[in-house]
C-alpha cells in the first residue's frame, strides 16, 4: 500500500506545483484531486484522479486499474456524499452520485470512448466499474 500512497503523494504535489497538470500518463488528461472523508475513519483523504467533462459536473470512474474491487474512495463518497475537488488551481464543494440505469450505459460510452483504457480495466474485472458524478454544490 505504501507505494501506492507514494505514487499519488508524487502526483498530488507535481498537481499543485504545476497549478494542475501533471505528465506521465495524466499529460494531457483531466486530473482532479479528490478530498474525501473515510467512512470508517472520518479522516479526509485525497485521491488524485482523470475526469471525463460533462456539462457542469465530473464524471469519475471507479477502476481500480480493473481490480476486483472498487476503490475505497468510491465507498467514502456512498457514506459521505460532500467533498471536495481540486481543478487547476480552485477548489470547489462538489456532492457525489452514484450515476445508474439508462445514464450509465450512456455514459459509460462517452467516457470510453474518450478514454479507452477504462474500457480495457473492464476487460479484466467481473464487476461493473462505476462511476460517480462531482455536481457543483452552491
Amino acid at each position: 500500500m505504501s507505494s501506492l500512497n507514494d505514487w499519488n503523494t508524487a502526483i498530488i504535489e507535481e498537481f499543485r506545483a504545476n497549478e494542475g497538470r501533471v505528465g506521465g500518463r495524466f499529460e494531457g488528461g483531466t486530473l482532479l484531486l479528490l478530498h474525501h472523508t473515510g467512512a470508517r475513519s472520518g479522516t479526509e483523504r485525497i485521491s488524485p484522479l482523470a475526469y471525463f467533462p460533462d456539462g457542469d459536473r465530473k464524471i469519475i470512474v471507479g477502476s481500480a486499474g480493473g481490480g476486483p474491487k472498487n476503490p475505497d474512495w468510491f465507498y467514502n463518497l456512498r457514506a459521505n456524499p460532500r467533498a471536495t475537488v481540486e481543478v487547476g488551481t480552485a477548489t470547489l464543494p462538489v456532492v457525489a452520485t452514484e450515476v445508474t440505469g439508462d445514464e450509465y450505459t450512456k455514459l459509460w460510452e462517452r467516457v470510453t470512448t474518450a478514454m479507452p483504457g477504462f474500457a480495457d480495466y473492464q476487460k479484466q474485472t467481473t464487476r461493473r466499474i462505476p462511476l460517480v458524478a462531482l455536481q457543483p454544490q452552491a
